[in-house]
């Protein structure tokens, strides 16, 4: 274990190489690679290809494709990602949100014409490719973490409940309907009455099944045994002649090269149908990826992520595929079969392609009810209830914002629901910098030290005096909340105030708009017989000031000079009488309350 704990530093190290290097993975783990591992990986590939057939076949469905065409995704998509990726355990795929969201946009675009929907499905990963090289050569991997969780927790709630319900007709053995959530659940009920009970109880079955082997055996090819199990059933078994229907044929061998035959301006919406689709893909990869190497004592390249999840996607477009993404289950079983490198990766590929050169007849007879029950137990896991709950008790205002995100799922579709949600997160963004807390201050009892009195009430209010603390940068856009906090707090107080002091200690920056704003309400406070004092600025927010007149205004803007420095001073001069044991706080205060 020390020796592999040793192996996975040196390739670590590796990873912070430079030039063809670093964009090329392979160049830093494999001369690190050690031959014990082999088997690990070889079992983990052969492992992740049992798991990653019937699933790759269910998630095609979904996507209103040939089933086929998920193994394609499934056969060039890891193998592309383990030449250009940074994760060692991410397995590459088709995935039930992107399944989901090409299959109901595709099919507006594609008018009835199956060979015009493969085209625009493999077009899409096509753009996707070039979209997340594009992103790459900005460095725009860090805009990813702008997209809030707490929209996507709502987002993935949603089109959970979506998929969920394009798969219940396949179950009830009913032909289904409708193009929006609540008109599918209309037509569905209506449709109930005609339900196919031998198709039900086989479908009720095999997520029985499913559900205890992913409770009972995690990171075993459970799918794999249901998926024989029932293709064996309906052939052997008087089941094959009571109406099921099934997958039929699948065509031996593997895809061809082919290069869509449409260009992006001969398809309308395809670009945000491929920018939809690159935000589940980059965020789904990297959270899983993130968590896989956490796990594993390692961090991956969030930039070179694009890399491998674009190659991934041109791979799956120019092989007759879609787009693809890691996801979080199929990378737990490769990891928990073993896989130490992203040669599992390449083995699975391996397995996968075999499969197709000679088994694919095996599965003419599988039935649709089962690969319907086997998307329905990969979505339930995008329903996070438990972080449902943690939101909700910890944070009353974003579990609203999440359920704006479920909601708009549901109303408006996927698509839209993914645009609506990075807007959301946005807004959500600007709001939060928009309206800063502005923290008001009192003593804490028996020192000298100030703190947020309305979080702790016990805190010592001073007579005469309104310290505030700006608890983020004060810039143009937020200056104006916090000068109308600041001014609110003087309107509701009982007492007259006589000094105002701002505490700037919380504010990393000061721009131009916020220099002037404390300026114009010093200007305002000397009007009303009140003073301004501006205390703990940081060094570029003092230079700021300082160019604003500031300093010449409401005194030194210093490191030395602390709140209860000013406070004392205060009151020390609210006592003529009195003799100050801090002769220049009080000279600095009197300085200041002549720059009026």
């Amino acid at each position: 274990m020390a020796d592999e704990q040793v192996s996975i530093v040196e390739v670590d190290d590796r990873a912070s190489s430079r030039g063809w290097r670093a964009l090329f993975p392979p160049a830093q783990w494999l001369p690190a690679y050690q031959l014990q591992w082999l088997s690990s990986d070889v079992v983990a590939g052969v492992t992740l290809a049992a798991y990653g057939i019937p699933v790759s076949l269910a998630y095609a469905t979904l996507a209103g494709l040939p089933p086929q065409y998920g193994i394609y995704c499934y056969l060039v998509g890891g193998f592309f990602y383990a030449l250009f990726g940074s994760s060692r355990q991410l397995a590459i795929g088709p995935t039930s949100a992107i399944s989901m969201l090409v299959g109901v946009t595709v099919a507006d675009m594609a008018g009835g014409d199956p060979v015009r929907f493969a085209s625009i499905a493999a077009l899409t990963a096509i753009l996707i490719a070039l979209m997340c090289v594009i992103a790459w050569l900005l460095r725009l991997s860090s805009l990813v973490n702008f997209i809030s969780e707490t929209i996507l927790l709502g987002f993935k709630a949603g089109a959970a409940l979506t998929i969920a319900l394009t798969q219940l007709p396949k179950l009830f053995g009913v032909k289904g309907g409708g193009e929006q959530f609540f008109e599918r659940i209309a037509v569905l009920a209506g449709q109930l009455p005609d339900t196919h009970l031998v198709v039900l109880a086989f479908g009720v079955g095999a997520l029985a099944l499913l559900v205890l082997g992913e409770e009972f055996l995690p990171g075993r090819p459970v799918a794999l045994f249901v998926v024989v199990l029932s293709i064996v059933l309906l052939s052997l078994t008087p089941l094959g002649q009571m109406g099921f229907k099934v997958v039929g044929a699948l065509p031996r061998g593997l895809p061809d090269f082919q290069f869509p035959p449409l260009r992006v301006r001969d398809v309308d919406g395809i670009v945000p149908l491929a920018f939809a689709c690159l935000l589940l893909s980059y965020v789904e990869s990297v959270s899983a990826a993130r968590a896989i190497a956490q796990k594993n004592g390692y961090e991956i390249d969030a930039r070179q992520e694009l890399l491998g999840i674009g190659a991934a996607n041109l791979a799956a477009g120019l092989f007759r595929g879609y787009p693809v993404a890691g996801g979080l289950s199929q990378s737990s079983v490769n990891d928990k079969a073993g896989a130490k490198t992203p040669l599992a990766l390449v083995f699975a590929s391996i397995a996968i392609g075999l499969c197709l050169m000679f088994l694919t007849g095996l599965l003419t007879n599988l039935p649709n009810v089962v690969l319907a029950a086997i998307v329905l137990v990969a979505v339930k896991g995008l329903i996070d209830i438990r972080e449902l709950r943690h939101v909700w008790r910890v944070s009353r205002y974003e579990f609203p914002v999440s359920m704006v995100a479920f909601a708009a799922v549901l109303m408006l579709g996927i698509l839209k629901g993914v645009i609506f949600a990075v807007l959301a997160s946005m807004l959500l963004l600007i709001r939060r910098a928009a309206h800063p807390h502005v923290a008001m201050l009192g003593r804490i009892p028996g020192t000298t030290r100030y703190s947020d009195i309305e979080r702790h009430p016990e805190n010592e209010a001073v007579p005469g005096v309104l310290i505030f603390r700006v608890e983020a940068s004060l810039l143009y856009f937020n200056s104006e909340h916090v000068r109308a906090s600041v001014w609110d707090r003087i309107r509701s107080s009982t007492a007259p105030i006589r000094l105002v002091i701002c505490d700037l200690s919380s504010s990393p920056a000061v721009d131009i708009a916020g220099a002037r704003m404390l300026a114009t309400m010093h200007a305002d406070l000397a009007k009303r017989g009140m003073r301004l004092r501006i205390l703990a600025a940081h060094g570029s927010a003092r230079d700021i000031l300082r160019a604003e007149g500031l300093e010449q205004q409401v005194g030194e803007l210093g490191r030395h000079v602390g709140v209860d420095d000013v406070i004392e001073a205060f009151l020390h001069e609210a006592e003529p009488g009195a003799v100050s044991s801090s002769a220049t706080a009080l000279g600095r205060f009197s300085a200041a309350g002549t720059s009026t």
